[in-house]
């Protein structure tokens, strides 16, 4: 098991036989998954598949009910673990942006690197601002959540996650949330990170961005991994019935421009 106290450059994901129930619901039903240090996997299927609950298991914010998460080295359900520590290096953007009404965007961006990370406020600003300046908000700082866009409040999300420094970067339908004109300015975002080398898991629904983007797809539907592969092979050509019929159904995926 890796030192905690020495996180790797880059975090990969191992799980295996992932189960998770909530009461007679079994969401999970032994998943096993590999996310590669620099990879970015995107996991696709339709809305219960178990998508979200298996990434909110990655970082602890649901408990597994059974099998074996390791992130970086470290089994995360070890109760040795220091989890607070390894969520330091694990960054996760949401549906929703979550960020504190009352606050700036500076301020959203700085709190939880003084807090966590013990950095002092003029460093902190200072990071706040490069990745507010990555994110093209920089003019944006002494702005409130309510005087923003929607895709601007996620790219804020995305800036206050880059601010800790994160290994492993997980987005749970960061785009879903949004009107069809800011969805490009965020997926761009996201193929940045991926060109930039981190690794990132995502869950997503659009899949022109998991076709362009990811390195490998996942599939899951039923709370099981029905298929994967290179993203190009299992969208554009897909093996399974299942999966095929899944492509179908999807919505048209949103043309943006990734470049």
């Amino acid at each position: 098991m890796t030192d905690s106290s020495q996180p790797e450059a880059h975090f990969g994901v191992t799980i295996q036989g992932l189960r998770k129930a909530f009461g007679s619901n079994e969401v999970l039903k032994g998943v096993d998954l590999e996310v590669r240090p620099g990879e970015v996997v995107c996991l696709i299927g339709p809305s219960g598949s178990g998508k979200s609950t298996l990434l909110r298991c990655v970082n602890l914010l649901e408990a597994p009910s059974g099998g074996s998460v390791q992130v970086g080295g470290r089994e995360v359900t070890d109760p040795d673990v220091d989890i607070d520590e390894l969520r330091r290096h694990v960054g996760m953007v949401f549906q929703q942006f979550n960020l504190f009404p009352h606050l700036t965007v500076l301020e959203n961006c700085t709190v939880a690197q003084i807090k966590v990370l013990r950095r002092g406020r003029e460093e902190a600003q200072r990071v706040a601002r490069e990745n507010l300046a990555k994110v093209g908000l920089a003019d944006f700082d002494e702005r409130y959540p309510d005087q923003l866009s929607g895709g601007q409040q996620q790219r804020v999300a995305i800036a206050r996650s880059l601010s800790m420094d994160p290994h492993l970067m997980l987005f749970d339908e960061p785009t879903s949330a949004l009107d069809p004109e800011t969805v490009g300015d965020v997926l761009a975002i996201m193929r940045a990170l991926a060109r930039d080398g981190m690794t990132m898991l995502v869950v997503t629904h659009e899949m022109e961005f998991a076709r362009v983007v990811a390195d490998r797809v996942v599939f899951m539907d039923g709370g099981v991994v029905v298929e994967e592969g290179p993203a190009e092979q299992v969208i554009s050509a897909p093996q399974t019935p299942r999966m095929q019929d899944f492509l179908k159904r999807v919505i048209h995926p949103t043309h943006v421009d990734l470049n």
